[in-house]
């Protein structure tokens, strides 16, 4: 049995617009679901311990959510959670096996920004851990160095939500930074598909996915390097 951390946004407001936003729901139940059913341990965590906030959009119901996104709302266990995450601050990520960390625009201000997240985030990466992010999870890498000061994504095969995709949805002026530029300037080789088709890559231990159609398969990345 491994031990997975999940660290999600707690940002519940999308910058200065006054929209809401949050995590993207089928980012973090569908992998939650793969790491458990696997027979693995996981532990979700925000900065703070603050109450993980669901991106409105993404909170769908009946034939149109996701299995894992219906799943999850009946869980009792993992709704619980939601409410009252453990704290980043307190876990010594070396103790677990795999970081993940799920998408929702919220991840491009709370993540991006800390530098608890991105030192957490790196002591993962410099002990071997998988590293692995989803969609606009990626933004939490923007200022993650490895033990030499070196971008943990310079070099490697990275995919995360892209420019197109961002102006398809009407948010590339409402957000701090359009990801795949950013990536692409701390020296990432980033890669993608058409929009809102699935794409995982892993490049050694580091595992992004593209989008929300992304999260299964980039789960099935963590789970074969584990």
């Amino acid at each position: 049995m491994a031990r997975i951390l999940i660290l999600s946004t707690a940002a519940d407001v999308l910058g200065d617009t006054g929209k809401p936003t949050g995590v993207w729901y089928e980012e973090l139940a569908t992998p939650y679901y793969a790491f458990l059913d696997a027979g693995h341990e996981v532990t979700l965590v925000t900065l703070e311990g603050k109450p993980v906030p669901i991106d409105p959009n993404s909170d769908e119901t009946g034939d149109a959510a996701p299995a894992s996104v219906t799943r999850f709302r009946a869980d009792a266990a993992a709704t619980a959670l939601l409410a009252k995450p453990g704290r980043l601050e307190d876990e010594d990520v070396t103790a677990y096996d795999a970081l993940y960390i799920p998408g929702g625009h919220g991840a491009m201000y709370d993540l991006a920004e800390s530098a608890t997240a991105a030192a957490a985030i790196g002591k993962a990466w410099d002990s071997g851990k998988v590293v692995a992010s989803v969609c606009h999870g990626p933004a939490a890498f923007a200022k993650v160095v490895d033990a030499k000061g070196e971008p943990i994504v310079k070099g490697r095969k990275v995919t995360a939500f892209t420019n197109s995709e961002e102006t398809a949805v009407g948010l590339e002026k409402a957000v701090p930074f359009l990801l795949e530029t950013k990536l692409r300037e701390l020296g990432a080789e980033f890669e993608n598909v058409a929009d809102w088709q699935p794409l995982a890559l892993a490049d050694g231990q580091l595992v992004t996915g593209q989008n929300p159609a992304s999260s299964e398969a980039a789960a099935k990345e963590v789970l074969a390097l584990l």
